[in-house]
């Protein structure tokens, strides 16, 4: 795939649990997929073939704690502009 973008939210409280959001985009935003960690669905997409969302969700479970990681950051530096 080429030309996709990702982006992720900060740490989110779903019940108990913690998630994070991510959106995978090409084309000017055409074309998106919507999906979770931890679990990896993909939850919502638009142009993506299926063979591109099994590679998306491939690519969220193996990379789980990297965007965690990342994503804790995002939620520091929110708690520290409070």
């Amino acid at each position: 795939m080429e030309d996709v973008s990702l982006t992720y939210t900060g740490i989110l409280k779903n019940g108990k649990d913690k998630i994070v959001r991510v959106r995978f985009t090409r084309n000017g935003e055409k074309d998106f997929a919507e999906g979770v960690i931890p679990g990896g669905k993909i939850e919502k997409s638009c142009g993506f073939s299926d063979q591109e969302l099994a590679s998306l969700q491939f690519y969220l479970k193996a990379n789980t704690r990297q965007i965690f990681e990342k994503a804790k950051e995002i939620t520091g530096l929110r708690g520290f502009l409070r």
